[in-house]
């Protein structure tokens, strides 16, 4: 047995191709379908079976589409409703995938109908858990509502135990969540591999022998999570298809500053730097990287025309990334240079500070904005900041207090977004680029809520 991690990192998820040297299977396959297309190529196998986890939260999956186009099996569970034909799974159905044996076990928890499925192959055996055990910790359980949280928090606690008991502790364990996707709760550790017996003698799921403590401590270390996510499980019932990937045509400069007076989303994909120093007046900052997702798509009002400026090949890795999320074909720019990208139109530019610049400069009446999420800030704030977490900051713009505003979080990048749309508003703003750990060093401290 063979397995293939196919790494999304700015969505802190993986899929995986799992195959015997001839046949194959996919587990919680992403939406831009060419990588897995690629690697079954690569190792020479054809998927006859994608397997889904469950309905994901945080992304759009690419296993029908996959299925659709290759003749493949789609297996989901039987109890999910979804508009599409699939081959239905139960808990306990065992299944052949060339020599591979795959054992779907019922594992609720991330979500109701959750699946974990043990694949064993000449005497090994791998766990793929999806949301459930992950390294360290496991899936969230609140992505179905308040209503559901304790429950499934009850349930994640035994599915954990109700794994261990299907698989062997030298399994090793393959989770899709908890490469730093919001999917994941609690202290996830770092790890990149890990067997169930690893697990079953660190994770908290596991070590901690009383139930009630577990669930309490669950739900109290849970945090925001993107909006997106409420779009992601109903597109995926509807079963997504392949993503247009393409970059398009880049739009006429005079149509760019209609967009910009017009107020629409203008986002700018270069660096935080570069932005601070010159960019068009009406642009939004979202530098690209591996924060780019998670936070356009926390922010980004669905339904909007979207527009992406900046080089060709950072708007091509963007149109990738947002189709993961259901941000369909956005419009570009391309170019780096914003007088040349709408000739005539305004410019606006804002000072970038590090730490030791703010010590010596910031004026007493000046406001300082933390946003950071509210756990961050009650750890340990500049005394006197004003605390607006960047997914709250559109809808709370007036709670910012007049005047001049220095905007910080734990390393910038949320600080040169927000920053962006406080410039965006009119409002006059510093950005601190600076990592929060260094403030010390400048010489000041910190205090906690």
């Amino acid at each position: 047995m063979e397995v293939v991690v196919i790494e999304t990192p700015p969505l802190g998820d993986r899929s995986y191709l799992v195959h015997d040297g001839t046949h194959g299977l996919l587990v919680d396959p992403q939406r831009d379908i060419d990588r897995l297309e690629r690697a079954a190529a690569e190792a020479g196998v054809e998927v006859t079976h994608v397997l889904e986890t469950h309905l994901h939260n945080d992304y759009l999956t690419g296993g029908y589409a996959y299925a659709r186009k290759h003749g493949a099996q789609y297996l989901l569970s039987a109890l999910d409703d979804v508009s599409f034909e699939r081959t239905p799974v139960a808990d306990g159905q065992r299944f052949s995938v060339g020599a591979l044996t795959v054992i779907a076990v019922a594992t609720p928890g991330h979500t109701h109908h959750h699946l974990s499925y043990v694949v064993e192959h000449e005497g090994r055996q791998a766990v793929f858990s999806g949301g459930s055990v992950l390294y360290g910790s496991v899936g969230r359980t609140d992505l179905l509502g308040a209503q559901d949280t304790v429950g499934l928090s009850h349930d994640q606690y035994a599915s954990a135990r109700r794994l261990a008991g299907e698989a062997r502790p030298d399994a090793a364990l393959y989770p899709t969540h908890g490469f730093g996707s919001f999917c994941s709760s609690g202290p996830a550790s770092d790890a990149t591999e890990s067997t169930l017996g690893e697990q079953l003698e660190s994770n908290h799921v596991y070590t901690d022998p009383d139930e009630g403590h577990f669930v309490a401590e669950l739900i109290a270390n849970l945090t925001a999570y993107p909006s997106f996510y409420a779009h992601m499980a109903p597109l995926n019932a509807e079963g997504p298809g392949e993503p247009d990937l393409s970059v398009p045509e880049p739009l006429d400069p005079h149509e760019l500053q209609h967009r910009l007076e017009a107020g629409e989303w203008v986002v700018d994909l270069r660096t935080r730097v570069a932005f601070a120093s010159d960019h068009l007046r009406g642009t939004a900052s979202f530098e690209y990287g591996t924060n780019f997702t998670n936070y356009l798509g926390w922010l980004f009002p669905y339904g909007r025309t979207l527009t992406l400026v900046g080089a060709r090949d950072d708007v091509e890795r963007a149109i990738r990334d947002l189709a993961r999320i259901g941000i369909e074909r956005p419009d570009a720019a391309l170019g780096e240079d914003p007088a040349q990208l709408a000739p005539g139109a305004p410019a606006s530019s804002y000072p970038r500070l590090g730490w030791a610049h703010v010590a010596a400069q910031l004026p007493p009446e000046d406001t300082v904005l933390d946003v950071r999420r509210r756990e961050e800030h009650d750890a340990g704030h500049l005394p006197g900041a004003v605390n607006v977490p960047l997914h709250e900051l559109l809808a709370r713009l007036d709670d910012v207090p007049a005047g001049r505003v220095w905007v910080y979080c734990s390393s910038g990048y949320r600080a040169s977004v927000a920053a962006s749309l406080l410039d965006r508003a009119g409002r006059d703003v510093v950005l601190i680029d600076d990592r929060l750990s260094r403030a010390a060093h400048a010489g000041l401290s910190l205090v906690t809520a």
